[in-house]
This record gives C-alpha cells, sequence and structure tokens, in this order.
C-alpha cells in the first residue's frame, strides 16, 4: 500500500477524547489518526493538506441501537405519519392508492402511525382498515414498533378469531363481543408476521446498500442491527451480501436470543470484533413500549389502573442467554422501558459475575424509568443504559396521555444515570419514532440538551446535559457500549472517521441544534459524503 497522507488544519475539532477534547488540526496516514493538535504544529508535516476553513469537526456518529433492515423497508411503505397521514380517513386513503397499484391478495405495509398524532386520538382498528380493502391483507406497524394494526384480511391469513389464545408475551385486542380488533401487541403480532412473504437475501441487502449515502448523510459511521435473525435470513449473511452492494459502515449484529436458542451459530470467527460486521451480543425483550402502553411498569399508566403492561421473558430466560453470551464473550442486551422491566434485569444479574472486561456485559436498552434500586445495582455492575433522547422529543403526546405530565419528565434521566457512574450510550432506535427523519442524530442531541420537545413541553430540566456530554454519548460513550474497536474519537490510532457540519454545533442556541447539518462525512480518511454532490 503507498502512503497517503493527509493533513486537516485550520478547524475547530471536538474530539471525544478527554484527554485532548479540543484541536486545530489532525494528520491522517491510510486511514487512521496519526496526529492531533494544533495548527502551527500540523506545518511541519508533509503530505496533501486539507483545509476545514474553521468548521465544527467531531467524530462520526455511532448509533448504538438501530434497526437498518426495519428503516431501509419502512422507506418502502406507506408513511402513516405527518404530514402525509393527519388521520384514520386520509390512513385509509393512502392504504387504497397502494391497493390500486397492487394485485389482489398481495399483502399492504405501512409503518409509524402514533394515535396521540392522529386527530381521531385513537388506533386503526380492523374495521377501519376493511373500509380501505378487503382482498388483500393490511399491516400497519405503530411507530414503536411493537404494536401493530390489521385488516379482516390478514386476521383470516395468521387465522386469529375469538378463540385465539394470547401467545405468551403478547395480547390480541378484542372489542365488547369478544371480536379480535385488529390491534396485536408484542408477541402476538408475530401470528401475522410470520405469514407475509419474505423478500430474498438480494433484495434486503440492496435495501441494506441504499442506506449507505442516507446515513454518510447524518453523519452516521457506524450502526448495529438490534434485532438480528437466524431465519428466515440469517443476518450476517445478508450484511455480508449487502456490503458487497454497497453498504460500507462498521456494523454490530445483535442476534434475537429465541433464534440462537435454536440455532447456535455463534463462532470465533462471527464474533470477531475486528471483523466489519460481527456479532456483538443476544437479544432479549423484557417488555414493550411506553407509547404503546405495554412497558411493564409501575404504577400503572395513567387512566387504566389495571394495566401495567406486559412482562415478556423471565429470570431464567436471561440467565440462558447470558450463559450463551458468557461462553462466546458477547454481551447480553435486553430492552426494558418500564420500572419492573429494568428491576427484573438487575435484580437477576446483580449476583452474577461479569464476563467482558473493560465493557459492560449487560445492556439495558432504553432504560426510560429505573428505579433508585436499579440505578444503585447497575452502577455497581457495571451495566450500561441506551436510551434515545429523541422519543421524549417527537413522542411526547403519547408520553403526556400515557404517563402524564410530571412522570414524563422523570423518564429518560440521563443526568441521574451518569451522575450514578452508569455507563450511557446514545442512539436513535430508527425507524421506531414517530419522527419524519427517525435517524437523525441531532433532533436526540437537542432534545438531551434542552429536555423540550417538539412542541414545546417541557420534558424535565433537571436531566439536561451539555452539549459537549451529548456529542460524547453518540460518539466515543456509543464506541465503549457496542466495542466497535478504535472509533468515536478523533485520537491517534483511531480510524479516521469525522464529520464536518456546516454550524458549530458547540455555539448555536441549544434550541436550534436540530437544524445543524452534515457538510463533509469522512470514513477512515476518505469523503463519502458531501453537501455540494
Amino acid at each position: 500500500m503507498t502512503n497517503h497522507r493527509i493533513i486537516y488544519h485550520n478547524g475547530r475539532i471536538f474530539t471525544s477524547n478527554p484527554e485532548q477534547p479540543n484541536a486545530e488540526a489532525m494528520v491522517v496516514e491510510n486511514g487512521r489518526i496519526e496526529w492531533v493538535g494544533d495548527d502551527e504544529k500540523s506545518e511541519s508535516f508533509e503530505g496533501e493538506r486539507v483545509n476545514l476553513n474553521g468548521h465544527r469537526v467531531i467524530p462520526g456518529f455511532v448509533d448504538a441501537h438501530l434497526h437498518p433492515l426495519y428503516l431501509a423497508n419502512s422507506a418502502k411503505q406507506i408513511a402513516c405519519t405527518a404530514p402525509l397521514v393527519n388521520s384514520i380517513e386520509e390512513m385509509i386513503v393512502e392504504v387504497q392508492k397502494q391497493r390500486a397499484t397492487q394485485q389482489a391478495g398481495e399483502w399492504i405495509e405501512g409503518w409509524g402511525y402514533d394515535e396521540g398524532k392522529l386527530a381521531d386520538g385513537r388506533s386503526p382498528m380492523r374495521h377501519d382498515l376493511d373500509k380501505a380493502v378487503t382482498d388483500s391483507p393490511v399491516i400497519i406497524t405503530r411507530t414503536c414498533g411493537h404494536i401493530i394494526a390489521v385488516n379482516s384480511k390478514a386476521l383470516e391469513l395468521a387465522g386469529i378469531t375469538k378463540d385465539t389464545p394470547n401467545p405468551r408475551g403478547g395480547e390480541i385486542d378484542h372489542d365488547e363481543h369478544g371480536e379480535p380488533t385488529g390491534i396485536l401487541r408484542e408477541n402476538a403480532k408475530d401470528l401475522v408476521i410470520q405469514k407475509m412473504p419474505v423478500l430474498s437475501i438480494e433484495e434486503n441487502a440492496e435495501r441494506l446498500a441504499e442506506l449507505t449515502p442516507f446515513l454518510f448523510k447524518r453523519g452516521i459511521t457506524a450502526i448495529t442491527d438490534l434485532m438480528a435473525r437466524v431465519a428466515p435470513i440469517d443476518y450476517m449473511e445478508l450484511y455480508e451480501e449487502a456490503r458487497k452492494r454497497g453498504l460500507e459502515h462498521r456494523t454490530v449484529l445483535y442476534y434475537m436470543w429465541e433464534d440462537l436458542e435454536k440455532s447456535p451459530i455463534l463462532n470465533k470467527e462471527n464474533t470477531d470484533r475486528t471483523k466489519p460486521t460481527h456479532i456483538g451480543g443476544i437479544k432479549l425483550f423484557a417488555d414493550g413500549s411506553v407509547s404503546g402502553r405495554t412497558a411493564w411498569v409501575n404504577p400503572s399508566f395513567s387512566g387504566d389502573d389495571d394495566n401495567q403492561g406486559i412482562s415478556t421473558t423471565s429470570s431464567e430466560e436471561l440467565l440462558a442467554a447470558a450463559k450463551m453470551a458468557k461462553e462466546h464473550g458477547i454481551q447480553v442486551v435486553v430492552h426494558a422501558m418500564g420500572e419492573q422491566a429494568i428491576d427484573q434485569i438487575v435484580n437477576t444479574f446483580a449476583d452474577v459475575d461479569n464476563w467482558i472486561e473493560g465493557a459492560p456485559s449487560v445492556r439495558i436498552e432504553h432504560a426510560a424509568m429505573p428505579t433508585k434500586h436499579a440505578l444503585e445495582i447497575a452502577a455497581k455492575k457495571g451495566f450500561a443504559f441506551v436510551p434515545q433522547p429523541v422519543f421524549l422529543y417527537a413522542e411526547i403526546e403519547s408520553y403526556h396521555n400515557n404517563l402524564g405530565i410530571e412522570r414524563t419528565k422523570t423518564t429518560y434521566p440521563v443526568k441521574t444515570m451518569l451522575e450514578a457512574g452508569i455507563q450511557v450510550a446514545f442512539s436513535s432506535d430508527a425507524p421506531a419514532t414517530a419522527w419524519a427523519d427517525p435517524v437523525d442524530p441531532f433532533a436526540g442531541i437537542q432534545s438531551a440538551v434542552t429536555r423540550i420537545a417538539y412542541n414545546g413541553a417541557d420534558t424535565g430540566q433537571s436531566e439536561r446535559v451539555s452539549i459537549e456530554t451529548a456529542i460524547e454519548l453518540y460518539t466515543r460513550c456509543a464506541q465503549e457500549v457496542t466495542r466497535i474497536p478504535d472509533v468515536g474519537q478523533l485520537k491517534v490510532g483511531y480510524h479516521a472517521d469525522f464529520i464536518v457540519l456546516d454550524q458549530d454545533i458547540l455555539e448555536v442556541p441549544a434550541e436550534k441544534i436540530a437544524q445543524v447539518k452534515v457538510e463533509n462525512t469522512y470514513l477512515g480518511g476518505r469523503l463519502v459524503y458531501s453537501n455540494k454532490n
């Protein structure tokens, strides 16, 4: 390989490296950072010089909790969000439009409805969707990804009737006559999903590859997939095929425990963290979502004293997954939003020795409502919390409806987590949020810094963090939790993954952080996105 040295100078570089947080210049050779410092000293290096023109530079974002395939597929479905859809009637119209382009019997899919944002103030039911079409199955996924609304044809294909029992960890909603309403929660949604046609590995890989410029435009240089499956398509094979087709991001996969329990595919090769795509953990669910009223909470949801959500795992299952994770040196990663779900995880692992050195063995995803007990145990044991600040920013209506205004302010207590000594990483959970651009890191960062929702609602001023901390949680801290080697900081020896911004994110008014855009994205020192192209 021919040595190629580039000196980036005249920049305002925030490195996310606590030992050297700020710089003006850096030297990159063969994709890695060779030196970081001030402009004057950079003049002693020979090589190509790139003038950053005084722009703010930060490390590329590491999205620690993402669903790239769902994100890619949602772009091909009916967008059941504003501004296209603001009511159930408008949703019906969009379904009818889609049916006009398809044959009878072909599935019609939509993504992203949030009853809190619909004029009707409720979810679409089977009879609503039947008004749109009766000769084709319709499935509309709620923004959280934990609930679906389907029409009568989809229920028929799935064999769901008034007599169908709830599956473990799932609920089938019924009307006053005992008939299914078409709303399927948590594991009940799989009764329909398993009847849907499966795209080929080539079709899915092509969709993943198409995400590359989309993510680079948003400054994201490393990604995760928190719902990797063994069947019907093995995600390791899928991502390797996507890489051949143009996916460039460093990627960590987290496989579903229910798949690995049946098909234990883990080995030394596919868990090798030096590879651009590798398996980093085992994923389980302890509950559902706050916005969908399926998180396992205590106290109950507002206005529904009998509803404390759904518990979807057991201590025995968590420990069995941990046993496999320990054998292969990877993490246990558990979705938990409600107080009872988070407590279940910390109590289960409180007396289990950590099996990974220098990084968390256990990750708790979302961690919306940790109790004081959970905070204490998590800090003591070194568990990581991976919240999504964009949730409060984008889904405030559902949070107020389901928890009330004051309880909402206590959710996702990031400042409290950090003060307790807990490892925290930011992420988007895209596409599982009610926002037009769900993967956008800047909206999440603004939410964390201001604790103000998109509509101006206060989401808890005592839990604000500084802009510097928010960037670190989306870069260095996200790397420390995901364990992707040598990313997340602009530091000697690390990959030169960085972004150049159109505004100085450290100086713009906090309420305008979401307006910051990426001018250039570099991966391994190579320009992979420019807003001028």
